[in-house]
């Protein structure tokens, strides 16, 4: 059973940074293309990058140079270094992975960034 767990959301100000995380059990983490969503108050959830099982990545363009996405496949983790935060920016970020389209794919349970002054 493959589980995914968030953590590194929290309240920053405008202009800060945050490092969220997103660590894998229970399968082969080096197999699994990995994404970062976020999903705002009474909006669709969307994509904010992804990362692929060999190292494509890819950004929204709301995102770009302000966020960078990473993986470590010996830590099974994901990684979403955001910096220049704006209150647009708050949401509900999730990771997803998935191997093809497919299987199926998985989510984590979600970590709350709030930026506000």
């Amino acid at each position: 059973q493959v589980r995914l767990l968030e953590s590194g959301g929290g309240l920053v100000q405008p202009g800060g940074s945050l490092r969220l995380s997103c660590e894998m059990s229970g399968s082969l983490f080096r197999f699994y293309n990995m994404e970062w969503y976020r999903q705002a108050p009474g909006k669709q959830r969307e994509l904010a990058a992804r990362i692929t099982n060999t190292f494509e990545i890819t950004y929204a363009d709301y995102v770009k140079g302000r966020f960078t996405i990473s993986r470590n496949n010996g830590e099974r983790a994901m990684y979403l270094q955001m910096s220049s935060l704006k209150p647009e920016d708050t949401a509900v970020y999730y990771c997803r992975a998935w191997e093809s389209p497919q299987n199926p794919d998985y989510w984590g349970q979600g970590t709350q960034v709030t930026v506000s002054s």
